[in-house]
């Protein structure tokens, strides 16, 4: 009778906090952690909701296509490497699409994340292309890897299982992976292996054995490379007997991931890497138990469980805010879109994204950027406090001087891809830099009133996830004030 007692108290105590209105830091802590940012005005909306309609307005927020247009080439797939090309002719090529093409694709999805009614969607989007993480430096033609940011938005927040089929079949993931070489006889172990270690399972809950039986079901699985499209080759399938995860039987690549989603470990490890992107560095066992039996229970739909973890009590504790580091890409994103930047070329700041550690759509390697303390160094951090320095500075309001932040940022890129993509900013776009962003002070402080002291404490709230480190010299309510602001190193974490 006490343990019932205690657990109804438990319950209605539970019941309170979920219906009470969640209040401005709230607000601005659930709307920064579900996408780069949020205005005041977006804060101050989601503040008077309660836990569960604040989480629903975002999840029904989304969207499955982006609403940017796609580059002209993007509808159509064209061979690189024709048989009659000399070896410089495909040197050419291959540069050519790495970083021409690169910097429009790379341009496309920063213009897309800037502009995007849904930053849920984006943030996903993001999400789920580091999870399944595949680089152009290896794929090659850009196309492939906007087709692959094409399934990776239109099942964001929808199916993790139909995700998973759709991305096995990937081209991008096939060619990556190397399965689409792989066929009866010789398998290729890759894909096999990655998808139980860093898509599914996790280490530790596979065996060697389990990898080679389902490289050989696998096989067949490969690229059309007249049309990029995917394409089953029957007679590369290897149609003999299988043992994988101690069951025996012919098995196909299908049934190796219908197998990969009936294990309890595959919702355990996604709702741990949930976990890490919008609650905490250090998972609660306990709860990723609870969300992952949520998760199965509802077929792999991804809302549901975004849903319990977002109007969760860890979700909301105060240890657990300001504890996350801002990547690179929710760093520049978010800074544009909540001081409501106009931006009127989005490709310098693709391009600093890579410069501070996140090229996108070129992740370092299959795991993926690690994040967290990673993204931030010595190099890093100079370069972040330069970006934020310099877009705040009153004499480049109209300039967009990214040509000075590359000269003065302590910064070197490696590999030929980088250097010409650096070549093409200069050459192709030297005159479209200047005016290539503007930030109107009054406009954006003119939503927190007249200046009284609570709304100079608001702008604080809005701006950063934590109490300031540093003392704030300059008053708030002007653009020295707002730069003093964003350099703290509060301003860094979310």
């Amino acid at each position: 009778m006490k343990t019932l007692a205690l657990g109804f108290v438990a319950g209605l105590c539970a019941w309170q906090v979920n219906a009470q209105p969640i209040g401005y830091d709230s607000a601005r802590h659930l709307l920064n952690r579900t996408s780069m940012a949020a205005s005041v005005a977006e804060i101050e909306r989601f503040a008077a909701l309660e836990r569960i309609p604040a989480a629903d307005a975002i999840l029904k927020s989304r969207i499955t296509t982006a609403d940017t247009p796609q580059p002209e080439w993007a509808g159509k797939y064209e061979r690189i490497y024709r048989p009659t090309m000399t070896q410089e002719e495909r040197q050419q090529a291959n540069r050519r699409e790495m970083v021409v093409r690169g910097l429009e694709m790379r341009t496309w999805w920063m213009t897309e994340m800037l502009a995007t009614p849904s930053p849920v969607t984006e943030k996903m989007t993001l999400f789920w292309h580091n999870h399944f993480a595949t680089s152009q430096e290896k794929t090659r033609p850009a196309v492939l890897m906007l087709r692959q940011n094409v399934i990776l938005r239109k099942h964001a927040l929808g199916n993790f299982g139909a995700l998973l089929r759709e991305i096995s079949k990937d081209p991008a993931m096939l060619i990556f992976l190397d399965q689409a070489q792989s066929r009866k006889g010789t398998p290729n172990e890759n894909f096999a292996r990655e998808v139980m270690e860093l898509f599914t399972l996790g280490e530790g809950n596979y065996t060697e054995r389990d990898i080679k039986e389902a490289a050989r079901a696998l096989t067949g699985w490969s690229v059309d490379i007249d049309t990029g499209e995917y394409i089953y080759r029957p007679n590369q399938h290897d149609n003999g007997t299988k043992t994988i995860f101690g069951q025996t039987g012919n098995f196909t690549g299908d049934d190796v991931i219908t197998m990969l989603l009936k294990r309890p470990e595959t919702a355990e490890f996604i709702v741990q890497k949930l976990w890490k992107e919008f609650i905490s560095p250090q998972p609660e066992a306990a709860q990723v138990k609870h969300f992952a039996t949520l998760f199965r229970d509802t077929n792999y739909e991804i809302a549901p469980v975004m849903r319990a973890m977002l109007t969760s009590d860890a979700f909301y504790a105060p240890d657990n805010r300001a504890s996350l580091i801002k990547s690179p890409v929710e760093l520049i994103v978010g800074t544009l879109r909540q001081f409501k930047f106009e931006v009127h070329d989005a490709a310098p700041f693709a391009v600093l994204s890579r410069q501070l550690g996140q090229d996108l759509f070129q992740p370092p390697n299959v795991k993926g950027w690690p994040g967290g303390t990673t993204w931030v160094n010595t190099n890093t951090l100079l370069a972040r406090k330069s970006f934020l320095n310099r877009i705040f500075r009153e004499n480049e309001m109209s300039g967009g001087s990214m040509q000075a932040f590359d000269r003065d940022t302590a910064m070197t890129d490696s590999g030929r891809a980088r250097q010409q993509a650096r070549l093409v900013m200069r050459s192709e776009q030297r005159g479209q830099l200047q005016g290539q962003y503007y930030f109107d002070a009054r406009r954006f402080l003119n939503d927190f009133g007249d200046g009284a002291m609570q709304n100079d404490d608001r702008l604080r709230r809005t701006a950063l996830a934590g109490p300031a480190v540093q003392a704030q010299g300059d008053s708030e309510r002007s653009l020295a004030g707002i730069r003093a602001l964003v350099l703290d190193p509060i301003y860094q974490l979310k």
